[in-house]
């Protein structure tokens, strides 16, 4: 999770945009009505609608054309649902790649969208710049800055974005207009894996998976059940192993290497979270010195190491077909793309 920090400067170019948008129609937030236009869509006409969300309730004048997405889970949602998306929290370190390999060609829905800052410190000067006509992203990620960004254009947050990631689509799919399609590419995910699992299942009856993340702290994480990647396993129907420590609390438990034997199971999913610099270093170290315990040679369960980018970070209906289809090709059996 990252640890908003509001600066003076930030709270400085809030007072700009502020000023800024006193010159500026009033949104829908202030009591605005849209007006129709005969080209408006079956979903247009649905507008104004009101969501309720984290922060209360945002009322959205007309269908978003305009997206800033301040979370890259909602930067998936974005585009997955097939809207055009302006702006972004930068999460990825290439600023050349910003976005995901798993995403494909982003070129129709994302071709011109830019940076506006860190998920930590989004730049609201920027922000405002592109004229966003919805802002999404999560209480936990900038909550401070709420009031600025519902300024600056309809701004609807989740609580978080791990475990209810599935019901974040949905939320972003509301205040798109777009809900049907959006509770359509949820269950279509649901049922993916489903039928991938079983073929799993029926390969390997017996097969229990876990996955451990190195993130260069003094214990490992081993993820639990309440976890995106958690969610998946469950969601195929893989179960974790009995003994498994689990908490319904957190996304994962605390490992220390005295405890290695505790991430055993018949598929040990093993991610390791190394961006260049101090922070790779560090997870890179914390890596080889649970490999180089003795313990970690006595667990039974095959190791698969796996892309943390996707396993862990994607957190999005995308990347967890990115996880399923991983596991179909490693364990040889259909992966049920659909065209």
């Amino acid at each position: 999770m990252n640890t908003l920090r509001t600066s003076a400067s930030a709270l400085g170019i809030a007072g700009l945009a502020l000023g800024l948008l006193a010159c500026a129609p009033a949104t829908a937030e202030s009591g605005s009505a849209p007006e129709e236009t005969p080209a408006a869509s079956a979903e247009a006409s649905e507008f104004p609608i009101t969501i309720e969300h984290a922060m209360g309730e945002t009322t959205i004048p007309e269908e978003p054309l305009r997206i800033v997405a301040l979370d890259p889970s909602y930067v998936d949602a974005t585009l997955l649902l097939g809207s055009h998306l302006v702006g972004y929290a930068q999460y990825r370190q290439d600023p050349d790649d910003p976005f995901a390999p798993y995403l494909g060609d982003v070129s129709e829905f994302a071709g011109d969208a830019v940076s506006v800052g860190t998920m930590a410190e989004p730049d609201l000067e920027a922000i405002l710049a592109l004229e966003p006509d919805l802002i999404i992203s999560a209480k936990v990620r900038q909550e401070a800055l709420y009031p600025q960004l519902s300024q600056i254009a309809p701004t609807v947050f989740s609580e978080s974005t791990g475990p209810t990631w599935r019901e974040n689509v949905v939320l972003l799919g509301e205040a798109l207009g777009k809900k049907d399609e959006a509770e359509a590419a949820v269950a279509a995910y649901e049922e993916r894996a489903a039928a991938v699992g079983a073929e799993i299942l029926e390969a390997q009856p017996d097969l229990t998976v876990d996955l451990v993340r190195f993130a260069g702290e003094d214990t490992a994480r081993l993820y639990s059940s309440n976890s995106f990647i958690g969610e998946i396993l469950t969601d195929m129907g893989l179960p974790r192993p009995e003994t498994a420590p689990d908490t319904t609390e957190e996304i994962f438990v605390p490992i220390s290497q005295e405890q290695i034997l505790d991430v055993d199971a018949g598929l040990i999913l093993v991610s390791s979270w190394e961006p260049e610099g101090a922070e790779g270093d560090a997870s890179r170290a914390q890596r080889e010195q649970f490999e180089s315990n003795p313990l970690w040679d006595r667990l039974e369960g095959e190791k698969l190491y796996v892309d943390d980018a996707v396993f862990l970070a994607s957190v999005s209906i995308q990347g967890a077909h990115e996880v399923i289809t991983t596991l179909a090709e490693h364990f040889g059996v259909d992966p049920q793309l659909k065209d």
